[in-house]
């Protein structure tokens, strides 16, 4: 068997191989941790989109995103039925209002999602086990993981919203975005009414008359875009007909809008710029050393008759070797971190398998470079020189 030189190498000095291992690692866990704050501030915003169920979404044409408070006639989702395919429409009303933390008697924006609660909007299990709760009156299920500053997030807390006393009967699992603010209430559009229905003279007075978004469900078999372009021909132009996904899907219009018109992708992707750069410089440092430490090893090899191109393939093996031992660590340490980030933001910190695949992609590359760079001075080695001939 050929003997691992290049392993044997790096771990000849072990508390220095430890070392070089925490160096590659902190730098893959920079890079980790940004580009998981960036794609959990992204992916949070169309979590709630994920959720509606349904093939088609009607919003006003003037609404770029959820954040804007923009409703358009629900009489257009009685339109939307007359054309063939279309098997059923749900108008769905939001709102932001204030909530009382029932402990501290302190004020906080919430938003609000209402529904008529025997439509099947919302596919999460919880929601629809609390159906029937919902239809009472002043009463509303709470997100468990909206921010601690809302106070408890139980069954059976009783505390107010908008000014008036709201019942929780349960809970659901979704997280915060830019347009929940610190958390979301699910309520009925009965309940909706009794809340917004009669504002200050400051806000805006709500009925269901409107609707913030209309979502439809096709008949099975009906092609998605054949009834997107049927309702937008029927529907007057004050709407706007997305399909849910796609290149042009609701979703992906979503998202879209905050990776465009935001400075978060900028920020984010910068300082994962900077990590990658810091663990070229770390691993770099890490070859370089080793091969000073191993000079005169590798000009005896150059001089029994080993070509540079074997050196360079030795070379470019720590390299590999350092990616997979830092990476590993770091992902473990990732993982923990992004669930504790999950419990204190409420935001969606997701690690799927193809990201981890291009963040292993990235830390190779990454040490390859290195490598690259640390290649120059095996390639000037010179036996002569080494031994003094």
């Amino acid at each position: 068997m050929r003997t691992p030189l290049a392993l044997l190498n790096l771990i000849h000095d072990r508390r220095k191989f430890l070392t070089s291992v925490a160096g590659v690692g902190f730098a893959v866990l920079l890079m980790l941790l940004f580009n998981g704050f960036k794609n959990a501030l992204y992916d949070s915003q169309t979590h709630f989109l994920e959720q509606l169920n349904g093939d088609i979404v009607i919003i006003n044409r003037l609404k770029e995103n959820m954040f804007v408070p923009r409703s358009f006639p629900r009489r257009r989702l009685y339109q939307a039925q007359a054309v063939d395919g279309v098997a059923a429409a749900y108008p769905i009303y939001t709102s932001d209002a204030r909530w009382k933390n029932p402990e501290t008697k302190k004020t906080r924006p919430v938003r609000v999602i209402a529904y008529n609660p025997v439509d099947p909007v919302l596919r999460l299990p919880e929601v629809l086990a609390h159906r029937q709760d919902l239809r009472l009156p002043n009463t509303a299920l709470i997100d468990r993981r909206a921010r601690a500053e809302l106070g408890p997030r139980q069954e059976g807390v009783v505390t107010e919203l908008a000014d008036r006393q709201i019942h929780i009967v349960g809970t659901f699992s979704l997280g915060t975005d830019f347009a929940a603010g610190n958390g979301n209430l699910i309520m009925s559009d009965q309940n909706f009414l009794r809340y917004f229905a009669n504002r200050g003279p400051q806000e805006d007075k709500r009925s269901v008359a409107t609707a913030d978004i209309g979502l439809l469900q096709l008949q099975p078999g009906a092609a998605v875009e054949g009834v997107v372009r049927a309702l937008r021909q029927r529907l007057p132009q004050d709407v706007l007909v997305l399909p849910k996904y796609g290149p042009e899907g609701f979703i992906r219009r979503e998202r879209q809008y905050w990776e465009k018109n935001t400075n978060i992708g900028f920020v984010f992707s910068l300082l994962t710029t900077m990590g990658f750069m810091v663990g070229i410089i770390l691993v770099y440092q890490i070859l370089y050393t080793d091969i000073a430490d191993h000079w005169s090893e590798y000009a005896t090899l150059k001089a029994i008759g080993y070509s540079n191109r074997f050196l360079l393939g030795v070379v470019v093996q720590e390299a590999v070797i350092l990616s997979v031992l830092g990476f590993i660590p770091a992902l473990l340490v990732s993982s923990l971190l992004y669930q504790l980030g999950e419990t204190i933001t409420g935001l969606r910190f997701t690690l799927t398998l193809d990201r981890i695949r291009g963040f292993y992609l990235l830390t190779l590359v990454m040490c390859l470079i290195a490598g690259a760079i640390a290649l120059r001075k095996v390639q000037r080695t010179d036996p002569a020189e080494v031994f003094g001939l």
